[in-house]
């Protein structure tokens, strides 16, 4: 059975820095695409980064320059490192493993970015 469990949310003011991190169970994580989405109130889910078995990347215009993310293959964990956050990164962030035929989602976990 494949599980994604988020963690790393919180309150931060504007300008910091958090570090959120998926762990993936089951074994789909080296060949499925990774990626983090993002769904503010009243807002639709939105993709923010996503990073291929090959390592490759790509990051909604927002984020680019300011949030960077990884994946390790040995511990089966997928990060997103966010800088510089602004008000309105505020959202529940969600991880997400894509494969062929059927996507996986985590619980989500919540980022608030406020002064």
């Amino acid at each position: 059975q494949v599980q994604l469990v988020e963690s790393g949310g919180g309150l931060v003011q504007p300008g910091g820095s958090l570090r959120l991190s998926c762990v993936v169970s089951g074994s789909i994580f080296s060949t499925y695409v990774m990626g983090w989405y993002r769904q503010a109130p009243g807002k639709q889910r939105e993709l923010v980064a996503r990073i291929f078995s090959g390592g490759r990347t790509i990051y909604e215009d927002s984020v680019k320059g300011r949030f960077t993310i990884s994946r390790d293959i040995a511990k089966n964990t997928v990060d997103l490192q966010m800088n510089s956050l602004k008000p309105e990164d505020t959202a529940v962030y969600y991880c997400n493993a894509q494969g062929p035929q059927i996507a996986y989602w985590g619980q989500g976990t919540q980022v608030t970015v406020s002064s």
